[in-house]
Parts: C-alpha cells; sequence; structure tokens
C-alpha cells in the first residue's frame, strides 16, 4: 500500500477511504453491466504524480496562475511555440517516465475479462496505453506523438527529443514545477536562446499530437465514440470534474439514452445532479476493490 505522504499522492485531493457502502454500491454497478463504458480523466493519473488542472488545492489553476497554451496562440506565434517547446523539452524525460498506476492496471484487467468494451481517455499522458489497454480512444491525443501541421508527417516524441538536443547542445534551463501536460516553468529570458526544429520531410511547423485549449477534438473521432457509447448499456467515469465538453457530451448522451451513471471522482463534477451513483474516492484505492 501506498502511504498518504507519498510523493506520488502529493497531487491527490485529501479524501476518505473508501466506505464499505460505496464499495458494495460500485460493485453492484459494475457487475450489473455487461458492456461498461469508461471515461477518464487527469484524475486518474494524479495517483501516478501528474498534477491536473481543477483539483482544490493541489491542481494547477490552485497553486498557480499559469494556464495552458491555447491552440490559436500556437499556431501564429513562433514565440508562443518557442516557449513550449522549450518548456517541454526540459519536462519531457520527466513527464514521460511516469508509469500506470493501481487504477489504470484495474481497467486493462477488465478489458481482458470482457466488462470493459471501450475506454475513452481524456488525458495525454499515454498512462493507458503504458498499463496495456487497447480497446481505447486517446480523446486529446498524446504527447508522446508529434505532427507536421503542413505535410502531416508524425514522429514519436523521444525522436523530437533528440533533434532539440543535437540543435541546442548548450542549452541548460532549470524548470520550476510541472503542469499536467508536462509542460514546466520557464522565464522568458531562459526561452530566448532556444531552437526549435522544423519538419524534416517539408519545413513546416511541428505540433504535439494533442488538441490544445480552444481546439475541437475532430468530428471523425467523436463519431466513433458516440457509436462504442451506443453498444455499450452503462457509463462509469473515473477520475474527472467532466467540465470540457469535448468529455461532458458523452454523459450527456448517455444520460439521454437512459444508461446507468456512476462517477468516482474526489469532488463535485458536471454531472452530480443527473447520475445514478457519484463517489467521492481515489480512483486507485476504490477500483482495486471490484471484483
Amino acid at each position: 500500500s501506498v502511504s498518504r505522504t507519498s510523493p506520488s499522492l502529493s497531487f491527490v485531493p485529501a479524501c476518505l477511504p473508501p466506505h464499505p457502502v460505496e464499495v458494495e454500491e460500485l460493485q453492484r454497478f459494475v457487475s450489473n453491466s455487461k458492456k461498461l463504458f469508461v471515461m477518464t480523466g487527469a484524475g486518474i493519473s494524479t495517483e501516478s504524480g501528474i498534477p491536473d488542472y481543477r483539483s482544490e488545492g493541489v491542481g494547477l489553476y490552485a497553486r498557480t496562475d499559469r494556464r495552458p497554451i491555447q491552440h490559436a496562440e500556437f499556431i501564429r506565434s513562433a514565440s508562443a511555440r518557442q516557449r513550449y517547446w522549450a518548456r517541454n523539452f526540459v519536462g519531457w524525460p520527466q513527464f514521460s517516465s511516469h508509469q500506470p498506476n493501481t487504477a489504470h492496471l484495474v481497467l486493462r484487467d477488465w478489458e481482458k475479462l470482457g466488462k470493459l468494451h471501450w475506454l475513452v481517455t481524456q488525458n495525454v499522458d499515454a498512462l493507458h496505453t503504458k498499463a496495456g489497454s487497447q480497446r481505447m480512444t486517446e480523446l486529446h491525443g498524446c504527447t508522446h506523438r508529434v505532427f507536421c501541421l503542413a505535410c502531416g508527417d508524425q514522429i514519436l516524441r523521444s525522436e523530437l527529443q533528440e533533434h532539440f538536443e543535437a540543435l541546442n547542445p548548450t542549452w541548460k534551463a532549470e524548470a520550476f514545477g510541472m503542469a499536467p501536460d508536462g509542460d514546466v516553468f520557464l522565464t522568458d529570458e531562459q526561452v530566448h536562446d532556444f531552437q526549435v526544429p522544423a519538419c524534416r520531410k517539408c519545413g513546416g511547423i511541428l505540433k504535439p499530437d494533442v488538441t490544445f485549449f480552444g481546439d475541437t477534438v475532430s468530428q471523425e473521432k467523436v463519431r466513433f465514440v458516440h457509436q462504442r457509447l451506443a453498444e455499450s448499456d452503462s457509463m462509469l467515469v473515473a477520475g474527472s470534474s467532466m467540465q470540457v465538453y469535448s468529455g461532458y457530451r458523452f454523459a450527456l448522451a448517455a444520460r439521454d439514452k437512459k444508461l446507468p451513471i456512476a462517477v468516482l471522482n474526489i469532488g463535485p463534477t458536471r454531472l452530480d445532479h443527473f447520475v445514478s451513483l457519484k463517489l467521492n474516492s481515489r480512483c486507485g484505492e476504490l477500483l482495486p476493490l471490484i471484483v
């Protein structure tokens, strides 16, 4: 067991251990489901040491005045891209080393047992992939992939790290704190001399394969997820307040289909007024208790 003072829980809001009644209620919910649709958010990865944005007291918005980069700013501003990639370059070794926690592994096991029909994650950290989940959609993409905005060529983020190192052999910067997408905090002075590579095929702009704030998820992906939801008989939301509409729309669709919906999240969510079951526990503490 992991102690509550463990560094891996420093971004997890305080909460009581699961009550036996809660365990029983979630067990009944999962047992009654034959084709479970699961949606996860940042709250499932906080136990792996990755901060989220909105958690009370420990989320990025509570601890700092920093905000994630906006899609339009990244597209139009070379200096914004330079700042983003410099901070991302410094944070990448730590961010990419995070490993799945118990909750990720439990959901992988549910898939293997045929209980979990489809998993949709709003996270961009690749932890479900590392855990071995396969019946899965990364709703907002993944930071481990990079693509060219001009020609569409894709490369691994780890490969881009080598390009950064080759272009910036003497550049060094000390980071202060990490954001949920692997970003770290650097000053404008630190970023000033950082060199950003262009696409090796066409010289275009490189962007992480993620949906930045202010951008939209492709209609093709949205349709695909709606199809998986239509095949399901219940929905479990794990570790998300569902404040972002790109995920919230699927909960609304589940409600309209009159599917049972359970939410496992520390703190209030956008769904609390219409779900069948709301549980205020750590994902990695409650999910392993369900058989």
